[in-house]
């Protein structure tokens, strides 16, 4: 197991799930995604993410209530994957590994469009509302700002599949943790 929280955060389309759950398998973690509980919550509410993003804007214990419960969760063996998860570790003491997977804002929008079936120009202009509704609400609420946020490890997953974005954090989590690299 690995002795602290792992935090993986990136901008909306970086690839930071999908290398988060190839993480877990590889390293026996429990998963735990910011992202899926406020898909959840928009879905009950018969919104997209976007227009739950604008709601979350004006009723800021959206992101507070998620953001408590993510924290309850922070404990070794946890690989925490939400935008903000490992600026809040920190902010809370929790010891944590936090790693930023980016890609180019094209590329972003060519995975979404992809993954959810739409076309390009509305993939990017989605992700570029839901990074800029995520912006203002940050820095409401938390002071943070995610276009500056620095992890432990950054991955850029632009050219690299999600094999490989994973692959690279598992060697810095081994290596940071004691372990020899495989």
């Amino acid at each position: 197991m690995i002795g602290r929280v792992v935090a993986i955060g990136g901008p909306p389309g970086s690839g930071k799930s999908t290398a988060g759950r190839k993480v877990v398998e590889a390293l026996g973690l429990e998963y735990r995604s910011a992202g899926e509980v406020f898909r959840a919550e928009a879905s009950a509410r018969g919104m997209d993410v976007e227009a739950f993003g604008v709601y979350a804007e004006a009723h800021p214990e959206v992101d507070r209530k998620l953001d408590a419960h993510m924290q309850s969760l922070a404990r070794p063996g946890v690989l925490l994957d939400g935008r903000i998860q490992g600026v809040l570790c920190r902010r809370h003491d929790h010891p944590v590994y936090s790693v930023i997977v980016t890609a180019a804002e094209e590329e972003r929008a060519r995975r979404v469009a992809a993954r959810d079936g739409q076309p390009f120009d509305e993939a990017l202009g989605r992700i570029r509302e839901r990074a800029e509704s995520e912006r203002r609400r940050y820095r409401t609420l938390y002071d943070i700002d995610v276009d500056g946020e620095r992890g432990d490890l950054t991955v850029d997953s632009t050219r690299t599949p999600a094999s490989g974005v994973a692959e690279e954090i598992v060697r810095f989590l081994r290596t940071q943790d004691g372990r020899s690299p495989r």
